[in-house]
């Protein structure tokens, strides 16, 4: 691991590798596959030796972009996917089979949420509790409960988990504890400080940034002891036991499922991924200057962000993200409010579905991430018909609250 900072090791991740030409940036190779002189060479890739052999199962743009994850994870290593949904699928179906039980989160994302459905009707079971409240989580254990799955900060109602006490459960228990770190990113902190033994990212959002690509990766951060993993494949039994893991996600949730991320869009993540701290240190300011100005207009009626001294993980998310509180908001319009006209009125926030993007977005959640759920589950989430879920981008500060207290006008 580099001694140097967070920016400084990403900028200068590809160029301390070996690089053609003194370039500065790995090359982005969009071929398909990769031919050997010599026949035991391919052979050996096959059997377990690092090597490229067919582009489904990674190249090395995809191996750069993963290293630069890994440095930033503070992790054992990275594999990367197409989305941050692929990303998720592959940890949950190469790692959980029918009959085992997982714990969850119920403030979970939309998106999420569907696809524990999917692995219910497979025969997981699913249980979801308030994870702002690690006694909920632990009173949730069962005997067939293999693995624990938190946001960092959820999407949108920006809860934060008992992400420390968890953690610290979780490793006592034996438990894998997959953490989706893509809100809160490693440069506000890497979730292996909170005990994470799998780190989830869209790279869709803040690390890529420009909403010019889609991407997801795996984490493992190398604390779990995956020799004690009943569900390890014995293919998969090879070598240190800190890979079994990732191993077992690579082969079954990437190779076999096939959602793999392409050359280009890992050449882009990559590049993106050099400002990282520059943007998402504007955003979080942006967020927390607009979470400010809101929370005593008269026509809002409640303003969800961490930075705010009444959210209720204030004080946890001071202590664990380094001095920022993340670029999402969560803004309750009053009842006079119709949502649809104030939308239409704002000129500066783009309306669109996306996160961590350099342009700062706005959506009314009820109506469209949550819609498919019903009133009824929204109303367990906390999810009136008048919120707005905002993702603040890097624009001067002053236009952001402006366009939103013109629209209020």
């Amino acid at each position: 691991m580099s001694t140097n900072g967070f920016t400084t090791t990403i900028v200068h991740s590809d160029r301390r590798s070996t690089v053609e030409h003194g370039a500065v940036h790995k090359p982005m190779h969009p071929s398909a596959e990769f031919a050997f002189a010599d026949s035991r060479e391919l052979t050996a890739v096959f059997q377990g030796k690092p090597g490229f052999s067919y582009a489904r199962q990674g190249t090395p743009t995809t191996a750069a972009l993963e290293t630069k994850l890994t440095q930033m994870e503070e992790g054992a290593g990275t594999v990367t996917f197409a989305t941050g949904m692929a990303a998720l699928a592959a940890t949950f179906f190469a790692l959980l089979k029918s009959g085992d039980h997982l714990i969850t989160s119920k403030f979970i994302f939309g998106n999420t949420n569907s696809l524990l459905g999917t692995l219910a009707g497979f025969g997981v079971e699913v249980s979801l509790v308030d994870a702002t409240d690690a006694e909920q989580v632990m009173a949730a254990r069962q005997p067939n409960t293999r693995m624990v799955f938190v946001e960092s900060l959820a999407n949108p109602g920006t809860q934060i988990p008992d992400l420390v006490a968890i953690g610290a459960w979780c490793q006592r228990e034996g438990l894998v504890y997959v953490v989706d770190n893509t809100l809160v990113t490693p440069f506000l902190c890497p979730a292996k400080r909170f005990g994470a033994s799998l780190v989830v990212t869209s790279l869709s959002k803040h690390v890529g940034g420009h909403g010019n690509a889609l991407g997801g990766a795996v984490t493992d951060t190398g604390l779990f002891d995956w020799s004690s993993y009943p569900n390890i494949a014995e293919p998969y039994r090879q070598g240190k036991p800190t890979s079994w893991g990732l191993t077992q996600i690579k082969k079954k949730g990437l190779r076999d499922m096939g959602g793999t991320l392409s050359a280009e869009a890992a050449h882009r993540i990559a590049t993106g991924a050099e400002t990282l701290s520059l943007r998402l240190a504007k955003a979080c300011h942006n967020a927390l200057e607009l979470a400010r100005g809101l929370q005593h207009h008269p026509k809002v009626s409640r303003v969800r962000y961490p930075g705010l001294a009444s959210h209720p993980q204030h004080t946890r998310a001071a202590d664990l993200f380094g001095g920022h509180f993340g670029a999402l908001l969560a803004v309750e319009l009053a009842d006079d409010v119709d949502v649809f006209d104030f939308l239409n009125r704002l000129t500066v926030f783009a309306l669109a579905t996306h996160l961590g993007d350099n342009r700062s977005l706005v959506l009314p959640v009820a109506h469209t991430i949550y819609y498919e759920m019903g009133p009824e589950r929204r109303a367990l989430m906390g999810i009136p018909d008048g919120m707005l879920r905002i993702s603040v981008g890097i624009e001067d500060t002053a236009d952001l609250i402006n366009d939103f207290h013109q629209a209020l006008a």
